[in-house]
């Protein structure tokens, strides 16, 4: 598997993309929300932008073993109206799967946005910085703040 570095600059490539792409849809979320862990810098960058709140969901399908509290998720989006949810990749779609599942229930009007989609994902999302196909590339991406600390003695 091939392991790419996302830089900062393609970071904030993807943001002003998402924002564009933002626009031209007319959508106006109330909120901003970040998956824990990797959905939290490019939460904040696009919540300052928009100038709307930030706040943090933890739901982790790949790298937690837990059980997830939906009631807990449940409760933080029935506070809102609308709400752009942002992480940094969409994968295989669980992630995203399982908060629209959630959300079938609710009246919150919810967007999602990611810094990479793969168009192969299960899920669907609205808005993206970058599209990848999975099929054409075995790949594992490495985000900005994942591995900052090495990146110098490469």
């Amino acid at each position: 598997m091939e392991q790419i570095i996302f830089t900062i600059e393609e970071m904030i490539d993807s943001i002003r993309n998402i924002l564009d792409q933002l626009n031209k849809s007319n959508f106006d979320p109330e909120v901003i929300i970040g998956i824990n862990r990797g959905g939290c810098i490019p939460g904040i960058y696009l919540s300052h932008c928009l100038k709307k709140p930030h706040e943090v969901i933890n739901i982790s399908i790949r790298d937690s073993h837990k059980k997830i509290d939906m009631s807990k998720i449940e409760e933080q989006l029935n506070k809102f109206n609308s709400a752009l949810i942002v992480d940094d990749i969409n994968d295989s779609g669980k992630t995203i799967g399982v908060i629209k599942d959630l959300c079938k229930n609710l009246k919150i009007n919810i967007h999602f946005a990611v810094l990479i989609n793969n168009s192969e994902s299960s899920s669907s999302i609205d808005y993206y910085g970058k599209k990848v196909n999975s099929k054409s590339k075995d790949y594992w991406y490495i985000f900005p703040w994942e591995n900052w600390w090495n990146l110098n003695e490469k």
